[in-house]
């Protein structure tokens, strides 16, 4: 068995009794690390605690504390704890099991000069033996002049070579161990310079999902337009000519593309409301489209398989006609792949306890490159065959660049061994062995990763930004207006000086704002907005407007709510809380995984309702801030959720129906249940108000159940946010600047 191995992101050296992450190495008793070894030698399967003790303490007469010590320590060593167990799990009266991914290390690639100081250390050579080794190799020099030097100097001189002896050894590892490393070190990776960036469509719709054909002489897109938000059309465009061809002749819920290996077909996703949903509301279709057909007439594309109770994304075409996609079941993403001739589907790569998160595909190599949480929590970049066999897994080390455990997209690089992302504003490069490096290319706007031309010369990337504003809407104007008024007022609110009866914008910007909340007896308006370049918290103060944080590049902030004081704001940025008092002042509390969204806090009590990210699984959990510890409520999926003032719990699952605890298990609330959207919802004095998908506003008391239709609303509206009394917040679509740009890299 090899004396080293990996355990996630952790280097185990039995040699050397030492368990090392990120540089930093900690020392562990043999006996410790010989229970770690026997568990990995077995991962994943339960470990008697018999079984321990005899394979550890051989021959040895031990109380059952001398095993749970050494399993305190690992579990130190590794970061654990006894809660959340990610490494090593207990299981009550049988044993323990190591959760996490074992790599075995067969010692190639040990770094020389280890090997010498270890080996110089135990088989240090005697000064007599260095003595007549360094006077063989001077013999002759010496005997020529030692007639010219004065008495006593030549026993000076043996002298002085015996003290020369270890420096001359020293100097000798260090010179082997240079040239070792020169031919051992990993090469500095090479790096991308970008020549020039030019956009390739400036049209008043907006593109997304551009992709090069085989040949190099098209760019495919989708194109939406403001009209019709959801839904698009297919288009090609011809690089050289510059002339632009619709290929779909319906406009559709379309996903990415991927070309088939000969250039005449493309594969897609197509997402339609399910007619009968059941486990889900929507459905996804798998779809191709003869492109040369497309390219003199649209086409009406063609259903290769759907899936009504699961989801499936990003289609990419393989070298042996298959089509690879991520499909998603019961809460876990797994990488599968379709055959066209036999109308079915297997598993390329999927991980038990863990989860997939994205992939690409090279053509060229015909392998994939895969992004995953692993058992441990971590991210990784693994690279496996078409056919799923694993060829390289290591996990990704995150610079100060990029917040922590955040997940990335890369796609295939022209460099070797490297793929490329965008976090917005900034390019990286990834490594097969998990390195990243910063591109010298700050954008101007948000971008997505690029898709390189066949020639990797250049590449396409998406780039633009969503305009979106905070608008106040009285309930009162709302219920007695008509059709006419509602549809004038995502266009017009202010004219002359004079308000329209239904609503006012409070903050106007050409960038997105969002989830504006009122404060508690006070008369500010906390928003997110990203105007002035990344994602910030804003306050409105009787229309003056002041910017309160100062979060760096790339920031996302996914949920905000008031103190019950009105004197702070939780914010979830970058995955991670962050109290904001009104003079700025900031106080992180760290949760041991990944936060994507802040729903709700209770600050009398100092909890909050999240979802957070286990093993790359969402869970809707109840966290409390004084102890840093949460609880899973319900394994649903949760799609928002919120307390009344009187701490009942509210929650709408993926299907938008309204659930509440009850005293076995969750109750829906069924007469909302055909009245939830993806438009969220607000409860204010034990009052629920939401928007269906006919766009009405309804409100619903919880205490005596009465239900009532408020009024229309106009359908340029995203979301509700807060209300106070005749008030309501809402979110409302201004447009989406989107277009296809080209990068251009520098010779």
């Amino acid at each position: 068995m090899a004396e080293q191995y990996w355990i996630g992101g952790f280097f185990i050296d039995l040699s050397r009794n030492q368990i090392t992450q990120n540089d930093q190495s900690k020392t562990l008793a043999p006996k410790a690390l010989a229970v770690l070894t026997h568990l990995a030698e077995h991962q994943g399967q339960v470990v008697s605690h018999e079984a321990l003790l005899a394979k550890v303490w051989q021959g040895t007469v031990v109380s059952p504390n001398s095993l749970q010590r050494s399993i305190a320590q690992l579990r130190k060593a590794l970061g654990d704890d006894g809660k959340v167990q990610v490494y090593i799990k207990t299981h009550a009266k049988q044993g323990y099991s190591l959760e996490c991914d074992v790599r075995w290390h067969d010692g190639v690639g040990k770094k020389v000069f280890e090997v010498i100081t270890k080996d110089n250390a135990t088989n240090e050579p005697s000064d007599s033996e260095g003595a007549t080794n360094v006077a063989d190799d001077s013999a002759v020099g010496e005997e020529t002049n030692r007639s010219e030097l004065p008495a006593g100097t030549v026993a000076k001189s043996k002298r002085l070579k015996s003290n020369l002896l270890p420096i001359a050894l020293i100097f000798g590892i260090m010179m082997l161990a240079a040239i070792s490393y020169q031919f051992t070190a990993p090469k500095q990776p090479e790096t991308l310079s970008i020549g020039a960036l030019r956009l390739l469509t400036t049209t008043d719709n907006k593109e997304h999902s551009g992709i090069y054909s085989p040949n190099g002489e098209y760019i495919v897109f989708n194109r939406y337009s403001d009209e019709y938000c959801a839904s698009s059309n297919i288009w090609a465009k011809n690089i050289k000519t510059q002339k632009e061809t619709q290929l779909t002749n319906n406009m559709g819920r379309y996903g990415s593309h991927s070309f088939s290996k000969d250039g005449k077909k493309l594969v897609f996703i197509k997402i339609e409301n399910c007619d009968k949903p059941i486990n889900q509301k929507d459905c996804y279709k798998l779809m191709t489209l003869d492109f040369d057909k497309a390219l003199k007439s649209p086409q009406a594309p063609s259903l290769l398989m759907e899936c009504k109770n699961s989801i499936i994304t990003k289609s990419k075409w393989l070298k042996n006609n298959n089509i690879a996609l991520l499909q998603e079941l019961a809460n876990h993403w797994k990488l599968i792949s379709y055959s066209i001739e036999d109308n079915e589907s297997t598993d390329i790569y999927s991980l038990a306890g863990g989860q997939v998160i994205d992939y690409d595909y090279s053509v060229k190599d015909d392998i994939i490159a895969l992004i995953s949480v692993h058992n441990d929590g971590q991210n990784y970049i693994e690279i496996i065959k078409s056919t799923g066999q694993l060829l390289s897994s290591y996990p990704i080390e995150y610079p100060p660049e990029i917040t922590n455990l955040s997940y990335i997209y890369p796609n295939f690089s022209p460099l070797d061994n490297q793929l490329i992302f965008s976090t917005g504003r900034q390019l990286f490069t990834l490594s097969y062995q998990g390195k990243i490096a910063k591109v010298s290319l700050p954008l101007d706007e948000p971008a997505g990763s690029p898709t390189f031309h066949p020639d990797g010369k250049r590449a396409l990337m998406i780039k633009g930004h969503w305009d979106s504003d905070i608008a106040i809407f009285s309930i009162s104007k709302v219920a007695n207006s008509n059709s006419t008024e509602i549809a004038a007022v995502h266009s017009v609110t202010e004219k002359n000086g004079d308000v329209l009866p239904i609503s006012k914008i409070i903050s106007r910007s050409t960038r997105e704002e969002d989830s504006a909340i009122f404060q508690p007896d006070g008369k500010l308006i906390a928003f997110k907005s990203d105007r002035s370049g990344e994602d910030q918290i804003w306050l409105n103060d009787d229309n003056e407007l002041q910017q309160l944080t100062n979060f760096p590049i790339d920031t996302r902030i996914s949920g905000l709510d008031w103190a019950a004081d009105g004197k702070g704001i939780l914010v979830n940025a970058n995955n991670v809380l962050v109290k904001v008092n009104l003079d700025a002042k900031q106080k992180s509390f760290p949760i041991a995984f990944p936060v994507a969204q802040l729903f709700h806090w209770d600050s009398d009590n100092n909890r909050a309702l999240l979802l957070i990210r286990i093993k790359g699984i969402l869970k809707f959990v109840e966290f409390n801030m004084n102890d840093l510890s949460f609880k899973i409520i319900t394994d649903k999926k949760v799609n928002w959720a919120l307390k009344s003032e009187d701490g009942r719990l509210i929650y709408t699952d993926h299907m938008d129906r309204f659930w509440q605890p009850g005293p076995a298990e969750d109750q829906m609330i069924e007469v909302l249940e055909n009245q939830g959207s993806d438009k969220r919802y607000i409860v204010k004095n034990n009052v629920i108000y939401g928007i269906n998908e006919d766009y009405q506003l309804w409100s619903y008391a919880l205490n005596d159940g009465t239900f009532k239709i408020l009024g229309n609303i106009p359908d340029k509206i995203d979301f509700i946010t807060d209300i106070n009394q005749n008030e309501l917040l809402m979110t409302t679509r201004v447009s989406a600047k989107k277009e296809v740009a080209e990068l251009t890299l520098s010779e």
